[in-house]
């Protein structure tokens, strides 16, 4: 289990798997752990703020941390749900964001995705991990080592998560362009033929969850940079627009990438095209110069008495000389016209 609890704390937090690390901060004081039951007496200092994160949290476990933290029903049921796109929903004393998180795994290359919520509080933060692979422990760790960032507030802690998300999100693009890149490859010198058609169903399928899991984003930092909510100071508004940049950035990028895409799927297929035309020119050219000793065959096949040359001396030869002039040229002009 992650943690970044005092080992005074660890026997207990132990029992809570779901909870990943709940610590508060106060001006000129090191950061201390927080039990769960400690939660509301600690926020209930104006001077302190708690960060609390949780992983995987079943609903039992919301309505506990919902009830310290003094959340209603309506916020508690929005941190149960499952959310399909990235978003905010402001509820005046609280604002709860909602993003996707997309990370790129080593075994195939293909993307994986998640859900991360983040709810900032007037001095609290509470995150919450669904399906995400890493973590925010080197974060907070990191900003533990900046009191003076830190104190800067819960709002300024979430810039700094999405911050690391959008991070995440460039990460997870350069690793699927190399696989993109080697589909592109393959397209390109065997064709459709030479790649798997469920493989490439299922890259264009994620590559199409990932756009659209990210690009939304851009709009919910937009909307965090110019709307006044209570919990989220002018200042931090401000971070949150230079945010939206920088999805748009990735956003630009994977349509880019994804225009690549579907112009090597295009060229695979009219390289395939290509081939299957290239072969039944083959097929044509032999068959026409096969017809020509079967047609003679047949004539000469057929069970009547007055065929001429019938009874020559040289007939048979003639005929096979006949037949070898005629296909020859026939093979000469297929070559020519570069059907053969």
């Amino acid at each position: 289990m992650e943690t970044v609890l005092s080992e005074s704390l660890q026997p207990v937090l132990n029992l809570v798997p779901e909870v990943i690390a709940s610590k508060a901060y106060s001006r000129g004081s090191e950061a201390q752990a927080v039990l769960l039951d400690d939660v509301a007496t600690t926020i209930a200092d104006p001077d302190t703020m708690l960060w609390l994160g949780l992983k995987d949290p079943d609903l039992p476990m919301l309505e506990l941390v919902g009830k310290q933290l003094e959340l209603t029903e309506e916020v508690i049921g929005d941190l149960h749900a499952r959310h399909r796109l990235p978003k905010v929903m402001d509820y005046d004393e609280v604002v709860l964001i909602v993003a996707m998180t997309v990370e790129v795994r080593a075994t195939d290359g293909m993307p994986s995705f998640g859900e991360t919520q983040i709810l900032i509080g007037p001095n609290f933060l509470l995150t919450t991990r669904r399906g995400a692979v890493s973590s925010h422990t080197e974060l907070r760790k990191r900003l533990e080592k900046l009191p003076g960032r830190i104190s800067r507030g819960p709002d300024y802690i979430a810039t700094e998560l999405l911050d690391l998300m959008i991070d995440r999100y460039n990460v997870a693009y350069d690793q699927f362009e190399k696989t993109v890149e080697s589909v592109e490859q393959s397209l390109l010198l065997r064709g459709i033929e030479g790649l798997k058609v469920k493989k490439l169903y299922q890259i264009r399928r994620d590559f199409q969850r990932m756009h659209t899991m990210i690009a939304p984003l851009e709009e919910v930092c937009r909307r965090l940079s110019h709307i006044e909510m209570l919990p989220i100071s002018a200042v931090e508004r401000q971070h949150f627009g230079d945010l939206s940049d920088r999805v748009g950035r990735v956003d630009r990028l994977l349509d880019n990438l994804g225009n690549g895409l579907a112009f090597a799927f295009e060229a695979g297929m009219l390289i395939e095209q290509s081939k299957q035309t290239d072969t039944t020119r083959r097929l044509a050219a032999w068959a026409a110069i096969l017809a020509v000793p079967t047609a003679i065959a047949g004539i000469y096949g057929m069970n009547f008495d007055n065929i001429p040359e019938l009874k020559w001396k040289y007939g048979f030869l003639m005929s096979v000389v006949l037949m070898g002039t005629i296909c020859s040229f026939m093979y000469y002009k297929f070559r020519q016209a570069k059907w053969l």
